[in-house]
Formats: structure tokens, C-alpha cells, sequence
């Protein structure tokens, strides 16, 4: 971290010493308060419900301008990355700093790649979950089952057992997730092939069947493909923050990354798609795109309860980055599947119509979102809307196991622990039961 010439002074209305604070800055955003001594110079904590306004480490992995609508991975802008990389580079390049060569990135594809398989006796765990299960339920359980299989890298201060895990956990993510699937359909499970690559082996293993050839197709290939790369990492989010919380305490890496499974299910973080696409179903049952207007009244409308799923977002103040990309793969794949006058995706472009001229949406910057596009595209795919969560798991695998690598490796890293601001009872003392 790089010292500022300025520093922070702390005052007390109260008469008490006043406090210097160091200040620290970033190579790009915010410089950063240092109040690690406060409480022991103080007496006293900062209250910041959220973490809204506390860095709770330093990072060189992820910057996010929500007010320029801008998001880096290791410098590069997300565009540039979604339309010259694919999604193993990008992996690359978060784990490594760096942008892979031709040489680093065969070898580092044929390593992922010779790593999807699982073992059989996942197949038995599966069994033990109800066919209707949700899939994130299951994908909760199944990573945290990979570390009672590979004993070999799970002690996460260890560099080398870091690095097996992350390309395990990379490899094997489309192939649980593919497996989820298949059983909650009653399906058989296909195996992984080495000869595609990662996008066109995730589709395969979801739907080809033994009864025929299934052939990836290069339009949904690629569409895939710019998913992973959009979801891969969005600096210190819920489910990144809880990982390098679970991770801080030693735990093995797939019990951290299972826990950052368990935080994106939620449906104001992961659970976002998966939410917009119920929101759509529920216009189309209410009448469609007739009763479109009356919706978007409810929704200006703060007492009715009524939400607009799929639009702002709680870092972006400008357009998404991600979902401009995410809009044009929208607009390819319903070409390429003849799905333009589908009735849900028809109300859908009329609800992202409202929402870029409509003086409401416009003044508040509720632009679409990359959810609600991705939602779109997965849809037209043909994975059911259950699954959205568990595909954004699959590409944030990377995000997560790169930023718990970097905390582990940081020398000032320390096992999490928040405080609070106490409200309860004072102390006292408990009477006799008699006398309560």
C-alpha cells in the first residue's frame, strides 16, 4: 500500500485527544482511511452497516467505477476482455496477473481440461438429494463434498495445494453443474469430452443424450462463453467477501468456496436472473405485453410492493458494462434460435424499452442490468431458470479462488472478525424461577 502525504485527524466534541489517521492510496479509486488503531486509542468502532463505506483489504484483482459505468479485471477493461479472450484466458489472467501467451495458455487449458472428470461416488450423493431439489441446494453440497475427496489440497496456507485446487475447482464446476441437472431430470449423466472446449463441453454435458449426436452450436457456444466471462469476478461482493471471510479462519478451499456458493444463491445477489425471469412469467400470466404498462405504473409506485427486477444496481450508477456485451449476445442468440417474436422475450424488449425512455427509470438510472439480459439468453438456451444461479457459481469459481489465494498470500491478512454496536440489556442478574 502506498502512504499519502495527507492524513485524516479524528476530533471528539467532548474535550477527548483528537486522533491522527494515516491515509492510504490506491492506484486507481478511493484512497482509504487506515482505522486500524482506532479502538485502541479510542476506546471506539465505526458503524458501517453493509460495509458500505469500508475496504476491508487491499486488491489487486477487480476495480469497479459504478459512477463511469467501468469494470477491470487486472486493468483491462471487461469489453475488451469479452470480445479478444475467451473464458480459460480470462481465468488465466485473474489467477496470474497476466494475460496468458499461446504457450501458457494450451498448457494452462490442457490442465483444466484434464481435470473435469469427478469421482463416481458423487453420483451416489446426488442420489441422496430429492429430485425437485433446488440446484444451488445441491451445488452447496456437492462442493463442499469435493474436499472429502481430495485430500491432497485442502491445507489452504500451502501455495501448490491453492493452485490444484483452483484448476479443480474450475475443471469440475460445468461437470457438477451439468450433474444437478441431469438428475433433477431423470436424465443419464454425460461425460465431460476433451476434445471441446469449455463452453461447448458444459452444453454438451447438459444436453446431449445417448440417443443421438448432439452438436454444439457456435453461436451458444460463444454465448456461453461471454456469461462465464461477465460473472467471473466483481471485486468484494457478498458471496466474495464471505468466501475470504470463510477462508480467513484456515478453513479448505472448497469448504470456502462452497460458502460462497451458499451467499450468491440469495436473490438479491446471484438469485437476480433467476428472479427477473419469474418477474416476466408473471407479466405474460397477468396478460402480456397489454398489461405492461400497468405494471411499470405499480412499480413507480412505492406502496404497492411492486418491483422491477433485472434493472439498477446497487454499485452501477451508469449503465452496466456488462450488460451492454450481455445485450448484444442477447440479440445474436434469439436470432440464431428464430425466438425473436417469442411472447416472454417480446416483453421483455418492451419492458427494456420503458425503462430507456420512461423519465421515471431514466432520472434514477435504472438501466437493464447484465441479469436481466443473461436471464434472456440462458432461457433461450434452454436451461431452466432454477439453474441461473448455479451457472453464475460455475463462472465466479475463479473470482472467488483468486481472491482467496491473494488473502492468503496478503502478510497482513487476519482471521475476519466484525464487531457491532451493542443495544441490548445491561448486566444483570437471573432470578430464581419462582420469583420471574
Amino acid at each position: 500500500m502506498t502512504p499519502s502525504d495527507v492524513k485524516a485527524t479524528l476530533s471528539f466534541s467532548d474535550g477527548s485527544p483528537s486522533m491522527d489517521l494515516p491515509i492510504y492510496k490506491g492506484s486507481i479509486g478511493p484512497d482509504v482511511i487506515d482505522i486500524r488503531k482506532l479502538y485502541a486509542q479510542t476506546g471506539k468502532f465505526t458503524y458501517d452497516p453493509g460495509f458500505l463505506s469500508t475496504a476491508s483489504c487491499n486488491s489487486k484483482i477487480t476495480y469497479i467505477d459504478g459512477d463511469k459505468g467501468e469494470l477491470l479485471y487486472r486493468g483491462y477493461p471487461i469489453e475488451q476482455l469479452a470480445t479478444n479472450c475467451d473464458f480459460l484466458e480470462t481465468c488465466y489472467l485473474l489467477l496470474n496477473g497476466e494475460l496468458p501467451n499461446q504457450t501458457q495458455k494450451d498448457a494452462f487449458v490442457q490442465n483444466v481440461t484434464s481435470h473435469t472428470m469427478v469421482n463416481e461416488q458423487l453420483q451416489f450423493f446426488l442420489r441422496g438429494f430429492r429430485r425437485d431439489a433446488h440446484p444451488m441446494a445441491v451445488m452447496t453440497g456437492l462442493v463442499g463434498a469435493l474436499s472429502a475427496f481430495y485430500h491432497d489440497s485442502t491445507d489452504i496456507n500451502n501455495p501448490e495445494h491453492r493452485k490444484i485446487a483452483a484448476i479443480r475447482l474450475i475443471a469440475k464446476m460445468p461437470t457438477l453443474v451439468a450433474m444437478a441437472y441431469k438428475y433433477s431430470e431423470g436424465q443419464p449423466y454425460a461425460y465431460p469430452r476433451n476434445d471441446l472446449s469449455y463452453a461447448g463441453n458444459f452444453l454438451r454435458m447438459m444436453f446431449a443424450t445417448p440417443c443421438e449426436e448432439y452438436k454444439v452450436n457456435p453461436v451458444l457456444e460463444r454465448a456461453m462463453d461471454r456469461i462465464f466471462i461477465l460473472h467471473a469476478d466483481h471485486e468484494q461482493n457478498a458471496s466474495t467477501s464471505t468466501v475470504r471471510l470463510c477462508g480467513s479462519s484456515g478453513t479448505n478451499p472448497f469448504a470456502a468456496i462452497a460458502a460462497g456458493v451458499a451467499c450468491l444463491w440469495g436473490p438479491a445477489h446471484g438469485g437476480a436472473n433467476e428472479a427477473c425471469l419469474n418477474m416476466l412469467e408473471d407479466i405474460q400470466a397477468m396478460g402480456g405485453i397489454s398489461k405492461v404498462g400497468e405494471f411499470m405504473e405499480k412499480v413507480k409506485d412505492k406502496n404497492s410492493g411492486v418491483r422491477l427486477m433485472g434493472f439498477g444496481h446497487r454499485v452501477y450508477k451508469n449503465y452496466d458494462p456488462r450488460a451492454k456485451l450481455m445485450q448484444e449476445t442477447c440479440n445474436e442468440v434469439l436470432s440464431e434460435l428464430g425466438l425473436e417474436n417469442d411472447p416472454l422475450f417480446g416483453l421483455a424488449k418492451k419492458l427494456e424499452q420503458i425503462a430507456l425512455e420512461d423519465d421515471y427509470f431514466v432520472q434514477r438510472k435504472l438501466y437493464p442490468n447484465v441479469d436481466f439480459y443473461s436471464g434472456i439468453v440462458q432461457r433461450a438456451i434452454g436451461i431452466p431458470v432454477p439453474l441461473f444461479t448455479a451457472i453464475f457459481a460455475l463462472a465466479r469459481t475463479v473470482g472467488w479462488i483468486a481472491q482467496l489465494d491473494e488473502m492468503i498470500g496478503d502478510p497482513e491478512y487476519k482471521i475476519g472478525r466484525p464487531r457491532q454496536l451493542f443495544v441490548g440489556s445491561d448486566k444483570r442478574d437471573v432470578k430464581p424461577i419462582a420469583q420471574r
